[in-house]
């Protein structure tokens, strides 16, 4: 058994405030401030370029993903972070294409988040003819996986349902059709007990500003399992991923690990919040903390369906099929959401009709979930929805 849960006091979360979105942008851990104003001042202001050396900075991406690693279930350097999520799919779907030159089929499905289809679309782009991307519905995947298909790429924990595809059982019926598996954890890390290098999956990438606190912003992270490191061909061959930056080489020679899957200047600042977040989940058994959010999410269901009979469940009933968020549809989904929101519970809302609640066991409690559903069983018997300041819709939903 790990610390207890949750661990409020480790979060600034603001009074009056029932937090359901860390699905999408986690909260700002307490240290996470100061740390940012350290770096800044003391480091950047400081040292100046030295603290490249003197700070740290140099190792941080390497330190950082080492953690990250621990809370997926991977080995030590096995994990290397920077840039973005779509960039990582990127890299991972390119290497796999490579590994797999006699195919020509990206699988991946068409519940799957749109940036990532962007990315395969876009990828195919740059090849020649005859690639094509497949996007079957979740269910059917298992069933699309043939013999030429070259990579497998799937978001395990669906954006919109909450819906989560069986790791283990889909990666082995792509390595036993002779698939490269590619899975995109970001909505599964730091909300479960994950066996990344159990699963044998080739590659996995995820961010870290939903449920590992990083904040806006926060860098991506890509797996590659070790024994395929040596054989990546990186398609973005960014002069940190290479095997000695400061030679200065006028050719790319890619350092031995998974590092050679960085490409730019690590992002400093933002590499010190998301170090200093993850000390959030120190003594944390994520076991225990998987165990909780399904009983949030379910103790949510019972409480919306006995108190908003308008509302229509979107993701699995079945806590062991969903991942750490529950999602519901209604018409007016949007206005309700913001309704909501302004009562000072806040979730968020995806298109067309899905009113979509995040639970965080770092920081979400029983006594949350009842209040937050309270507030929901007002704003819809009371038509609050129907304010019109609640019908323009913002950039972001």
């Amino acid at each position: 058994m790990g610390v207890p849960l949750p661990r409020k006091d480790l979060f600034d979360i603001p009074e009056g405030v029932i937090y359901l979105d860390g699905n999408s942008l986690g909260v700002l851990p307490k240290g996470a401030a100061a740390r940012a104003t350290r770096v800044i001042e003391e480091e950047w202001g400081g040292q100046l370029i030295r603290a490249w050396n003197s700070a740290g900075w140099m190792d941080l991406p390497r330190v950082v993903g080492d953690r990250i690693a621990g809370l997926v279930g991977a080995p030590a350097g096995a994990v290397a972070t920077g840039d973005t999520l779509s960039i990582k799919v990127y890299q991972a779907l390119d290497a796999a294409l490579k590994i797999r030159p006699d195919r020509r089929i990206i699988l991946s499905d068409n519940g799957n988040f749109p940036s990532d289809l962007y990315m395969a679309q876009g990828l195919i782009g740059t090849k020649d003819t005859g690639y094509e991307l497949r996007t079957p519905d979740p269910e059917a995947v298992a069933q699309a996986i043939t013999e030429d298909v070259a990579a497998v790429m799937l978001t395990h924990v669906d954006y919109r349902s909450g819906r989560m595809h069986d790791m283990k059982a889909i990666t082995e019926k792509a390595h036993a059709a002779g698939a490269v598996m590619i899975w995109d954890l970001a909505h599964s890390a730091g909300a479960m007990d994950l066996d990344i290098a159990g699963s044998r999956a080739e590659f996995a990438v995820g961010c870290s500003y939903k449920y590992l606190n990083g904040g806006p912003g926060a860098p991506a992270f890509i797996y590659a399992r070790p024994d395929i490191v040596q054989d990546i061909d990186p398609a973005l061959a960014g002069w940190l991923g290479h095997e000695a930056p400061f030679a200065m080489d006028p050719d790319y020679r890619p350092a031995m690990s998974t590092e050679r899957l960085r490409v730019g200047t690590p992002p400093i600042l933002q590499l010190a919040v998301l170090q200093e977040a993850l000390t959030a989940w120190d003594g944390v058994d994520l076991a225990d903390l998987r165990a909780a959010s399904m009983r949030l999410g379910d103790l949510f269901i019972a409480e919306v369906e006995a108190r908003c009979p308008a509302l229509t469940l979107a993701s699995p009933r079945d806590a062991a099929r969903r991942g750490s968020q529950v999602s519901f549809a209604f018409q007016h989904g949007y206005a309700a959401m913001q309704a909501l929101i302004d009562r000072g519970v806040i979730g968020d809302f995806r298109a067309p009709d899905i009113m979509r609640f995040g639970f965080t066991p770092l920081y979400i409690d029983e006594g949350d979930v009842v209040a937050a559903a309270t507030v929901l069983q007002e704003v819809l018997e009371t038509d609050a929805w129907r304010d019109p300041k609640y019908q323009a819709r913002s950039r972001v939903t």
